[in-house]
């Protein structure tokens, strides 16, 4: 069950925690990384550079196993004071990421193209979340050493192109390890994923629902009650299609779309508070609930290193099971 991948990061098993914006915090990263997985820090939309750094060191303080910082790199196309306060921003949660030396950088929306040299001198793996081939090409041409093909089904920022159709035509499509993401949740994903060509997966809905996540207790359980027909793709949140339950908030903003304005604009102004209420405070009908069709495989709300050793027994039996047929 160890890919190259595993081997290049240096972690035990292609179990990758998505880096989910405001829960996506140092305790789930330290406890996948502990469990022999690749735990990742979100900074999502609000995180400040001094925050980070404290993230960064409490991973360190609980666990000596590599960890990952997921960054939005996205082009921005908005204008105003807080666009430009944002942008800078993000420069400088890049330069924190460089200078604490994580063993993982991961762009989780737009070209980490600028930052790759600066990664690479310093023993930085690189990897790019991308949602079709020609965004995968891209991220190989600008320097990065994974692409993490993510497909409709997930939940936050998707692209338009299914998972089990994306993953395999990025496999073909680029020459570096592919991790598969979108829809996927247990052992039965992983051994798809490993299928189709993939070196291991990317989790992100399945790791809300845990013990360490900094989600609300509302949130968590949101998940693990909902099916898969719970969640619609929407622009309310930021400005770019993102999967999220469908609540109030989703179905106010249907009637709207004419109103919602630019990346990152939307997201400074309406989706972060709606994001606090939602992901941290508590409100599952006024809240912002990224998640993806995955919610219907959940179920339940265990410690995260469970999640990460039960993924890989499902995923051996479920290849093993394949094997006999």
């Amino acid at each position: 069950m160890r890919t190259p991948i595993c081997r290049a990061i240096g972690i035990d098993y292609p179990v990758l925690q998505a880096g989910m914006g405001m829960v996506a915090q140092a305790r789930l990263a330290a406890a996948v990384s502990e469990a022999g997985g690749l735990g990742v820090i979100g900074t999502g939309l609000s995180m400040m550079p001094d925050e980070l750094r404290e993230q960064i060191r409490a991973v360190r303080s609980a666990t000596r196993k590599p960890f990952g910082v997921d960054i939005l790199f996205a082009t921005v196309r908005a204008e105003g004071s807080s666009v430009l306060t944002y942008t800078e921003n993000v420069s400088r949660l890049i330069d924190v990421t460089l200078e604490e030396r994580v063993a993982v950088l991961v762009s989780g929306l737009g070209s980490p193209e600028a930052a790759v040299p600066d990664a690479h001198d310093r023993g930085i793996y690189v990897m790019s979340v991308i949602g079709a081939e020609r965004h995968a090409r891209k991220a190989v041409a600008a320097g990065v050493d994974a692409v993490i093909a993510s497909g409709r089904d997930g939940g936050g920022h998707v692209g338009s192109v299914g998972t089990a159709a994306l993953v395999p035509a990025v496999v073909t499509a680029v020459d570096v390890p592919v991790v598969a993401a979108g829809g996927l949740a247990d052992g039965r994903g992983l051994a798809a994923a490993l299928m189709w060509g993939a070196q291991g997966v990317w989790l992100g809905t399945r790791f809300i629902a845990t013990k360490e996540a900094a989600a609300h207790a509302t949130y968590k359980a949101r998940i693990a009650l909902s099916d898969t027909s719970a969640t619609t793709v929407t622009k309310a949140h930021s400005g770019k299609p993102c999967r999220l339950i469908r609540n109030s908030f989703t179905n106010f903003w249907s009637e709207r779309e004419d109103q919602i304005q630019p990346y990152p604009r939307q997201a400074l102004e309406v989706g972060n508070p709606a994001s606090v209420r939602g992901r941290l405070e508590g409100d599952d009908e006024w809240g912002v609930l990224p998640a993806g069709q995955s919610v219907g495989l959940v179920g339940s709300v265990p410690p995260a290193g469970k999640v990460v050793h039960q993924t890989v027994r499902e995923a051996r039996a479920a290849i093993a099971a394949g094997s006999h047929c």
